[in-house]
């Protein structure tokens, strides 16, 4: 199978409604995630941001930049815990409705087919609803809780 390139896809999922707010980069460094901050903050100038990130390095050591955006807060799961940042579960979406199966002759056509379904997901986009479920102790064989 022949690559045709790839995209760096920053996002940020709006947990109030839902809503997602993407930028295409060429690269994954720290640059491109402060300038795709950038984007948010002045998109949501007089309001506070809590912004949930894993432990990616680009994510890391950014104390200068959060110095000069008092109003955002960084807050990191721990790890192996992705699965607590709701963009994580829309990544999955993403690539569960849009994604698998899809092939592309150039990375301008996949970030097109990317930006059309964040469109038509944003237009009917609703908050994550948390439910517990019963959850079912699985057995684990010839193995002890404490062993695992």
């Amino acid at each position: 199978m022949a690559r045709n390139g790839t995209s760096t896809l920053f996002a940020a999922f709006e947990v109030a409604t839902g809503k997602v707010t993407a930028a295409h980069k060429t690269r994954r460094r720290r640059i491109e995630f402060l300038d795709f901050m950038n984007d948010i903050v002045a998109a949501h100038a007089d309001t506070a941001i809590h912004v949930i990130l894993d432990n990616l390095n680009t994510h890391k050591k950014n104390e200068r930049w959060l110095k000069k955006h008092p109003k955002v807060r960084f807050h990191f799961t721990p790890t192996r815990s992705s699965w607590l940042n709701q963009v994580e579960i829309w990544f999955s979406i993403l690539q569960g409705q849009s994604l698998t199966g899809a092939s592309f002759t150039a990375v301008e056509q996949l970030q097109e087919h990317i930006d059309a379904f964040i469109a038509a997901y944003n237009d009917t986009a609703k908050p994550f609803a948390w439910t517990k479920k019963k959850v079912y102790q699985r057995r684990c064989k010839n193995r002890r809780i404490t062993q695992l």
